[in-house]
């Protein structure tokens, strides 16, 4: 994947039997543009969810680091409303130097 850099996806989540209870549900991962971001965080969401469902265990994170852990029963995800971009490392003044890509 060229130019491949750490992007955050994050997706407002609510919870459906009390829908004023929300949050938000962040995957991280590398991707080459928000697009593609948001399409790994999607994919890695849903393989995640289809274990859970098999009573198999998370498949855990991918060669491109995406993963989706601590999936919520009777949450539902806001695919819609989900936003990307560059992830910003809050630890350190330079995040690309974090990662060896």
């Amino acid at each position: 994947m060229p130019n491949t850099e750490m992007y955050e996806v994050d997706v407002p989540i609510h919870d459906i039997a009390n829908p004023a209870r929300r949050g938000r549900h962040v995957f991280t991962g590398v991707a080459d543009s928000p697009t593609t971001a948001l399409r790994r965080a999607h994919e890695v969401y849903d393989t995640a969810l289809a274990a859970h469902t098999a009573g198999h265990a998370n498949p855990g994170k991918q060669p491109d680091r995406w993963g989706a852990a601590g999936l919520r029963s009777g949450w539902e995800l806001e695919w819609h409303a989900a936003t990307a971009g560059r992830w910003n490392n809050p630890c350190s003044r330079n995040s690309r130097d974090d990662f060896a890509l």
